[in-house]
């Protein structure tokens, strides 16, 4: 099976050096990452999210570069079948594929040696999001995050719909990361909020990374796409082009978000922030989020759990809130000067910058100890929870505990028991991964 698509969005006007830039990154080592990205982008609801078998399923899928006069065209081979409609492909898929193109094979080449200062890697943000058109510049703060797991119970997921319905009948866009579970609900929601206000415009923002992109493929609804090159970077993007965040229940990835969020807003520069943070989910969520709230004062303070507000069980409320924010956001960044589509006046250490490798040794040598600054000790615990994430989903760190088993993490005995107790949490609550996957665990505690 041969399909022909020809380009869309920035890429449907290039000029012949870039087309030639394009066909020379198409077979260079990043074709692979590359394929694997458009596979995932084509296999849109797919109900796993393990890498290695949606490669293994379409391993005789391939992507090829056509150059024209015109531009560029693609060429699929054997793509998967649920991607088109009576042989013709789905646009949101279409306009999906090329956007992998814009952000894997086309900017990326601006950014072939690593940033190490904090400038440049906010820059290269900065750049991909624009690059993308997702920056708006004459519009009122409205970009709402919602964060939250890809394994959420049916209660769960109706509630992020429900919040997510609230927010767009206030005419609130949504950005989530993009994936099934609670990214995929709040959007859906806010669909019929927004066709019920009549809202034309609505923005329905995915942010991604190459690596998880197949665990999560962008869900429908999505109709705006980035994939930034690391975890790092796409954490970034969600705190600089948000205007208020929303936090629903989630396993080892939604707690990595928080501690990235807290580590960030606990360091003093940032203590003036308008960055307003909610945790919520229905009431049969209520001793998760107690669960996580206690993990967080333990090992932050109370300083941290001050950073946000939990509501339990009020779509409405939660809704409410964040429209209201909008006023104090807006207010905040007309004093400083700061832009309203990209917040460059939140400072970012290096720590919550620099690509953290899972690997069996940094995972090893994490300082997991409470006699250290509580920002740095966030950035810690975020690189643990990010490794245990990749353990879960990603193919190179599910390759490489295959190898060489899982990883070990210690430090202080009460982090430890505390961080052991709130991941035996998640997956006993089924967090870790997709119902009827069994799970089994990436990591070891040493007690």
């Amino acid at each position: 099976m041969l399909i022909k698509l020809n380009p869309t969005g920035v890429l449907d006007l290039l000029s012949q050096l870039e087309v030639d830039l394009l066909e020379q990154s198409s077979t260079s080592e990043r074709y692979k990452l590359f394929r694997n990205c458009v596979l995932a982008v084509l296999n849109v609801g797919s109900h796993t999210d393990a890498s290695y078998e949606i490669y293994d399923k379409y391993h005789d899928f391939d992507i090829r570069l056509v150059s024209r006069e015109r531009g560029i065209k693609i060429e699929l081979v054997n793509p998967p079948k649920t991607a088109f409609v009576d042989g013709e492909i789905i646009t949101g898929i279409h306009e999906h594929i090329f956007s992998v193109i814009r952000d894997i094979l086309f900017i990326c080449q601006k950014y072939e040696k690593a940033l190490n200062d904090q400038k440049s890697i906010t820059h290269m943000v900065f750049d991909m999001l624009r690059n993308a058109h997702a920056l708006r510049v004459h519009t009122e703060p409205n970009m709402v995050v919602c964060w939250g797991g890809h394994s959420i119970s049916e209660s769960e997921y109706k509630y992020t719909k429900q919040v997510g319905y609230e927010l767009g009948l206030r005419g609130l866009n949504i950005c989530t990361g993009c994936g099934p579970g609670a990214m995929k609900g709040p959007m859906k929601g806010a669909t019929i909020g927004h066709a019920k206000q009549r809202i034309k415009h609505n923005r329905y923002l995915g942010l991604s990374e190459p690596s998880i992109i197949a665990a999560e493929p962008p869900n429908p609804i999505v109709n705006e796409l980035v994939i930034l090159p690391d975890i790092e970077k796409r954490l970034e993007s969600f705190v600089r082009i948000a205007h208020a965040i929303v936090i629903f229940p989630g396993g080892a990835g939604t707690a990595e978000e928080l501690l990235y969020l807290l580590g960030i807003l606990l360091h003093p520069d940032n203590n003036k922030q308008c960055l307003p943070i909610i945790l919520t989910g229905p009431k049969e969520s209520k001793d998760y989020f107690k669960a996580l709230c206690e993990f967080v004062e333990m090992t932050l303070g109370k300083e941290a759990c001050d950073k946000f507000d939990v509501i339990i069980d009020d779509p409405q409320l939660v809704a409410q809130k964040v429209k209201s924010s909008m006023t104090n956001v807006r207010d905040y960044r007309r004093r400083e000067g700061d832009a309203y589509y990209f917040n460059w006046t939140l400072k970012i250490d290096d720590d919550f910058q620099q690509h953290f490798m899972p690997t069996h040794n940094n995972m090893t040598n994490l300082d997991l100890h409470l006699a250290q600054p509580k920002q740095l000790l966030a950035a810690n615990l975020r690189r643990a929870f990010s490794g245990i994430v990749a353990g879960n989903v990603k193919d190179e760190s599910i390759k490489l505990i295959n190898e060489f088993g899982p990883y070990l993490l210690n430090g202080d005995p009460v982090l430890m028991e505390s961080m052991d107790k709130l991941l035996r949490a998640f997956v006993e609550q089924g967090r870790m991964k997709l119902p009827g996957s069994e799970y089994i665990p990436c990591y070891k505690i040493k007690l």
